[in-house]
Formats: C-alpha cells, structure tokens, sequence
C-alpha cells in the first residue's frame, strides 16, 4: 500500500529546507567556455543530453572515439547526430523546443561538467562535413548556444564508485586524508592525470582509467 505523502509545491517552503548556496557554487557559473572548461570538454568523449518536448522528456548518452563536441567558438558546440534507430527523440524535442542540458565526463575522473543552454537542429552540408569520416557524414548536426556553463559537484560519483571499487574503497576507509596520500604517492612517482599539461587525449582517458582520478584546478570566472 502506497503511503500517504505530502509533497512541496512552493519554492520557498523548498528552499527553507536546504538554506542558502554557497558562493563557491555559484561563482563557478559562466556564460562561455574558460580555456579550463574549453580543454575539459576537448577531452571528454562522452556526455548526456536532457532534452524536453511535446511529448515529454528524454535523456540520451552520446560517445565519440574523439570529442564528444566541437566548439564553433566560446559560446557555440556543434555535436553529430549519426544514423542509429531512427527512434529521433532527441532531435523531436530540439525541433520543437529548444532547452538542452548536457554532462560532460572524462573516464577517472569524478568532475563533471555541465552546460544549460539552447539547441537546434541543421542539416547543413557544410556544417555536417566538418565531421567527414572516410567518406560518411551525420544526418544532422545539434548546433547548441551555451546559457552557462560550470562544474557538478563530485560526490555523486564519489559515492558511486562509478571509476572503480578499489580507490572507493580507499576514500571510505580513510576519508579525505587517504586522497590526499594518494595525490601525493602519484606525483611523488611522477604520475600525472589531467589537465596540468598539453597531454594528448589518449594518454589522458588512459591514465585516468588505471589512476582513477582526474585533478583540476578550476579558476572560476572568465
């Protein structure tokens, strides 16, 4: 039997609940890719995409052997759409309404980045050629205009375990002080894993496979 449930229907009865957010969470916001967020996404070939329309909502998972996306500039992404089951939800959605969100993620790594914005759909040839692959093209490209732009907060994948039982189970074992022996065991072996350098994106999705962890240092703001 279903129990009886009050649900919250206003907003500041919701937010009396959870309090204030911290000025971390908000100064980290843009409205266009930082040259942080730009080589974050760079490396990322897999993301999530939110969409909503007539007939509801979907969430869809897009992967590439490369970038996921390809930036147009700051505040533009072009991401393929390439023939699969026809099923176009997704597309359906951006043809008839526009909001889009996407997660971004690197294999290792527990950051995500997400990006609010605006989609639409073209089926240009000289937008869809700029993803020629031995002779194939996309059927349609999601050209998508950034709203804003900033990083999740990384305790859902940490909680998750989501990049490997073991170092989760390091962290629970022995909190924060456990992470922070571990960053320093790497960088004592001379290991490095993210985006310190010019590394190309192989060696980063492969160190951060066996490692488990990604480090960045955000600089928020433009």
């Amino acid at each position: 039997m279903t129990p009886k449930v009050e649900y919250i229907h206003d907003i500041a009865a919701l937010e009396a609940l959870y309090g204030k957010p911290g000025a971390a969470s908000l100064r980290k916001v843009t409205t266009h890719l930082t040259p942080l967020y730009r080589k974050w996404i760079a490396k990322s070939r897999y993301c999530i995409i939110s969409t909503v329309g007539p007939e509801g909502t979907d969430g869809s998972p897009r992967g590439e052997d490369g970038p996921v996306v390809t930036e147009l500039d700051n505040r533009t992404l072009a991401l393929p759409d390439w023939r699969g089951n026809n099923r176009l939800d997704t597309l359906r959605n951006i043809v008839s309404d526009g909001r889009i969100s996407l997660l971004f993620m690197v294999a290792g790594s527990n950051t995500v980045v997400r990006i609010n914005g605006q989609a639409r759909v073209t089926a240009d040839e000289q937008v869809r050629a700029m993803f020629n692959r031995q002779g194939k093209q996309p059927a349609t490209v999601i050209v998508i205009k950034i709203g804003e732009v900033y990083t999740q907060c990384a305790r859902a994948s940490i909680r998750a375990g989501i990049w490997g039982a073991r170092r989760q189970q390091r962290l629970a074992d022995g909190g924060r002080d456990a992470g922070r022996n571990e960053q320093w065991r790497r960088r004592r072996n001379g290991v490095r894993c993210g985006l310190h350098g010019p590394g190309d994106q192989d060696a980063l999705v492969r160190g951060c496979a066996v490692w488990g962890r990604t480090t960045l240092r955000w600089p928020w703001g433009p």
